[in-house]
């Protein structure tokens, strides 16, 4: 088996040589910051979230992200018209269930979502994703409880959901865990101050994004995107940590404008299991 730290750090380089296109219907609240962060990393993002055009836009794009977190029925149709498309030309989709667990539409759209489209990459963090496993969950709106992080069994919950959707599941939190069902990795890279900045799991779900554009394994732009956005929760602290979360929130940006296969192969902590 290869070690995946420099398969994602080779995955990069070519991610950079290739500018993917990256299609998002994204969170309204962070779709600037998901643009900006895909721009960093060496992709090319649109935003296209009308029905109108939201499947035309899929169709000449690298990979399709979806993600609930300001959701209406509106974008729900332009999500569902754009992964069926996606799913027609082999294109890979990426979902957030951004809050999955916390509202009865929250919770029939990702029903709807995950039943009519073939999903790549679930990413989500300890209560959206035991939500989806039908373990029930205490979120709290659109972040993970504490009671969820204590009591759940990430690796179990990840594999369960894998195996049952039959994609790459992530969960996020302190340590990240992603699983095709087989192969399985933690990532261990981060920082507390990323919890202060709202957009940061979005941003992590874009970045994967950029990644599948570039790659054909799915795992491997999963652990690849994660173990990006741990690194420059890392580096941005580094940089700007002291000065306050402003100054971090733009450093992280800053930091994957910058990274490369030298840092990931240096810095990144990612443990196969």
């Amino acid at each position: 088996m290869r070690d995946i730290i420099k398969t994602a750090a080779e995955l990069l380089t070519v991610l950079r040589n290739k500018k993917p296109l990256v299609h998002n219907i994204t969170n309204y609240v962070t779709v600037n910051d998901c643009a900006n962060i895909i721009l960093a990393v060496g992709a090319s993002p649109i935003m296209a979230d009308d029905l109108g055009e939201a499947a035309d836009i899929t169709a000449i794009s690298s990979a399709l992200v979806l993600n609930i977190g300001t959701l209406n029925r509106r974008t729900l149709e332009s999500m569902l018209a754009s992964g069926k498309k996606a799913n027609l030309l082999g294109i890979p989709v990426i979902f957030d269930p951004v809050g999955a667990g916390a509202s009865a539409l929250r919770n029939e759209a990702t029903k709807t979502i995950l039943t009519e489209i073939k999903v790549g990459v679930l990413r989500g963090n300890m209560s959206e994703i035991s939500h989806i496993a039908g373990l029930g969950s205490n979120t709290k709106g659109v972040d993970a409880s504490e009671e969820d992080i204590a009591a759940g069994d990430a690796l179990a919950i990840a594999v369960s959901v894998s195996k049952k959707l039959r994609c790459v599941t992530a969960i996020t939190g302190a340590t990240d865990i992603i699983t095709d069902g087989n192969r399985i990795a933690a990532v261990s890279n981060g920082h507390k101050m990323l919890s202060g900045v709202t957009g940061t799991g979005c941003m992590t779900t874009a970045l994967i994004g950029a990644y599948c554009g570039a790659g054909e394994d799915a795992y491997t732009a999963a652990v690849a995107g994660i173990a990006s956005m741990g690194l420059a929760g890392e580096l941005a602290y580094e940089a700007a940590g002291g000065k306050g979360t402003g100054s971090f929130h733009v450093a992280i940006i800053d930091a994957i404008s910058r990274l490369d296969e030298k840092i990931l192969l240096e810095r990144a902590r990612i443990h196969e299991k």
